[in-house]
């Protein structure tokens, strides 16, 4: 444990590990195999577990360039993270989670020679947020020490009198929950939603797959950020746990993580395994293809908790296009549609040995972002017509409009194509202006209908009206004994 000392001693001054922390136990061993350099900077990880029980005699205060064996976090001051964020002005504030307030900034080389110039996130600790010192501090040593493309880089802390905060590079397209589920955002495409989804399961692979594996616990989509591309990075890793070693086959640790999103025996027992991941990432699969939240309490009560809800029908393919994002608007592949679905079937398992690792499950997503199978626009059904129907149809409007034109030429017609009708009808002995009387009952009308749904309306005591139908629909009355030979004609 002297190696393990020295290595607490050069990474933190003794007053970032005051805080509330259990009663000291046994720690275990920490294995000093060397690292592949892929997967961290250092030789040596730090275990998540010794930080619960620091000697309380560490004092030497060192620069922050030089800590965390070698790697390249910064240390900064209050004053400093206050003057790149305006000092947290309101017009910065980027959102709040669980541990506190995140503002953007911009930091340079006048900050700290030799830094990059560039947008940052601050996170400033609330001291009266459910996560405190202890998180804050497993954040800095596990991001202080593995880097990879699909893990938010930090880029150095704040530990001051009672002030904890955290410098992360900036992601400017937040985080997958706002994408995801904020009323004023256009809709994720098919292919951006299995890229953001491969993103994060090569994050957590790389996390399980380390020397020392590490559980992330809390794999939600608030936590996944994006960056302009949309690639994801796994966020806030407060929670995160030193996976098993050796023979044990889990971490027993008290339950902690987000309703909706933890694994079924891990809630029940305690039991905190690699594969609690892979059921927390089954589910933000599933809030990836349906557009819903994993717990929505707006919702029919047999529909709030989404796993109870669409895990039944991921597997029948009848009722897997009723759960899909209607944001989608179809415009989704199908064959890759039944391959993600049936892939979050398997993680959502309560069986935890029946879940796939997160190595298969990105071997799965991959291929799943160049389906080439999925519509082009909009889907339009076209109903089929009887060819003979067609033509008649077509028959018709030739001879309408031709009966039409003529009665143009004839200046029988205003513009809107109905006959000028006389002030008086010449075969009618009453007036137009006199109206009939009350008591005469209007005439009965009866309509015959024949097999090619044309009709005749016959009334004897009146006399016969003739109707032009257009093309348009419209007709024009004319009391003219016989009918035009291009006009259809009913008989009243």
């Amino acid at each position: 444990m002297t190696f393990m000392k020295t290595m607490l001693k050069s990474i933190l001054p003794s007053t970032c590990f005051q805080g509330e922390y259990p009663s000291p136990k046994p720690k275990k061993v920490v294995s000093t195999k060397p690292r592949n350099s892929s997967t961290s900077t250092s030789t040596h990880r730090i275990s998540i577990e010794d930080l619960s029980y620091p000697n309380s005699t560490l004092s030497e205060d060192l620069s922050m360039s030089l800590s965390l064996a070698g790697s390249n976090l910064y240390k900064f001051t209050v004053l400093e993270l206050k003057a790149i964020t305006q000092h947290f002005s309101s017009s910065n504030f980027l959102g709040e989670g669980g541990f506190g307030p995140v503002h953007k900034g911009f930091i340079d080389d006048r900050v700290r020679p030799g830094l990059k110039a560039q947008p940052v996130a601050v996170k400033l600790l609330d001291l009266e947020s459910k996560q405190g010192h202890k998180e804050w501090l497993t954040e800095v040593v596990v991001l202080g020490q593995l880097r990879h493309p699909h893990v938010v880089k930090l880029i150095g802390y704040c530990c001051e009198d009672e002030h904890r905060l955290l410098v992360y590079e900036y992601l400017p397209r937040g985080s997958l929950e706002n994408q995801l589920f904020r009323r004023f955002t256009a809709s994720l495409p098919w292919s951006t939603r299995m890229k953001i989804a491969v993103g994060a399961a090569k994050g957590l692979a790389f996390l399980h797959e380390a020397e020392q594996p590490v559980i992330y616990r809390d794999f939600k989509a608030s936590n996944i950020l994006l960056d302009s591309d949309y690639n994801a990075k796994l966020s806030d890793f407060g929670l995160a746990k030193d996976g098993p070693e050796g023979d044990d086959t889990h971490v027993s640790t008290r339950v902690m993580g987000t309703q909706g999103y933890a694994a079924p025996e891990y809630v029940m027992t305690g039991h905190l395994t690699a594969k609690s991941d892979v059921y927390s990432f089954g589910v933000v699969l599933l809030e990836l293809l349906t557009g819903r939240k994993s717990v929505d309490k707006t919702r029919p009560t047999r529909e709030q908790n989404l796993v109870d809800w669409a895990r039944p029908m991921l597997m029948d393919s009848r009722k897997l296009g009723k759960i899909m994002d209607p944001k989608l608007e179809g415009q989704y592949s199908e064959m890759g549609t039944k391959k993600a679905a049936s892939l979050a079937y398997q993680c959502l398992s309560h069986r935890p040995k029946s879940r796939p690792t997160m190595s298969n499950v990105v071997k799965i997503l991959e291929p799943l972002q160049d389906f080439d199978d999925i519509p082009i626009g909009p889907f339009v059904y076209t109903v089929p017509v009887d060819n003979n129907e067609v033509v008649k149809e077509k028959d018709q409007a030739k001879e309408d409009e031709s009966t039409k034109e003529r009665k143009r030429e004839n200046g029988q017609y205003h513009r809107n194509g109905h006959r000028h009708h006389p002030l008086k009808s010449p075969r009618s002995p009453m007036p137009q202006s006199q109206s009939r009387p009350q008591s005469q009952p209007r005439p009965r009308v009866r309509i015959d209908r024949h097999q090619n749904g044309r009709g005749s309306v016959l009334n004897s005591p009146s006399p016969r009206v003739q109707f032009d139908m257009h093309q348009n629909g419209r007709g024009s009355a004319s009391n003219s004994p016989t009918p035009s030979p291009h006009q259809k004609s009913y008989e009243t």
